[in-house]
């Protein structure tokens, strides 16, 4: 399937919150919620307008994964820049009825394309170890495993959080 990154603007707000509302339960399945406040439309428009700020400031990145036709996929994010180190950390989530496609290595293949250009180089990524899903998709874009190091609790289970890290070559 071809995808293509869009970086996200104020007039995503609409179309985005429908994405996240329709994948709410998918998505808390595997990483903890954001609240309930996140789901009213008046909250939701602020916080998009708030990390569009953090995006206009070069702190973080926010783009939507669009299907050929447009379609919001996913989304994927660079956050957390650090201007002295190069770094950022990494984030995504795929819809419910796009999984199991390649949309997920294809979004972090592009996204890093995207980091040469803006000077990073460094991505860090965090991903549960029963997401295999994930992890693969990680090794896969030559991201490597740092450790196990972090115990959490998710939906009242306890599981380690892996710390992955991709260096950019020059």
């Amino acid at each position: 399937m071809k995808i293509q990154l869009e970086a996200c603007t104020a007039l995503d707000a609409e179309e985005l919150y429908a994405f996240e509302l329709e994948n709410r339960l998918y998505f808390e399945q595997s990483i903890p919620s954001r609240g309930d406040d996140y789901y009213m439309p008046e909250t939701f428009k602020q916080r998009h307008a708030s990390l569009l700020q953090e995006q206009r400031e070069g702190t973080s990145f926010f783009y939507l994964i669009k299907g050929e036709d447009g379609e919001i996929l996913g989304r994927i994010n660079l956050v957390d820049r650090d201007v002295t180190t190069k770094r950022v950390e990494l984030g995504y989530r795929i819809g419910q009825n796009h999984t199991g496609k390649g949309i997920a290595k294809e979004a972090v293949r592009l996204l890093i394309g995207q980091c040469r250009k803006l000077d990073i180089k460094e991505i860090q990524a965090k991903t549960t170890d029963g997401n295999i899903a994930s992890q693969k998709i990680l090794t896969g874009n030559g991201f490597q495993q740092e450790s196990k190091a972090v115990e959490v609790e998710l939906n009242g289970q306890r599981m380690m959080l892996i710390q992955f890290k991709r260096t950019m070559l020059d």
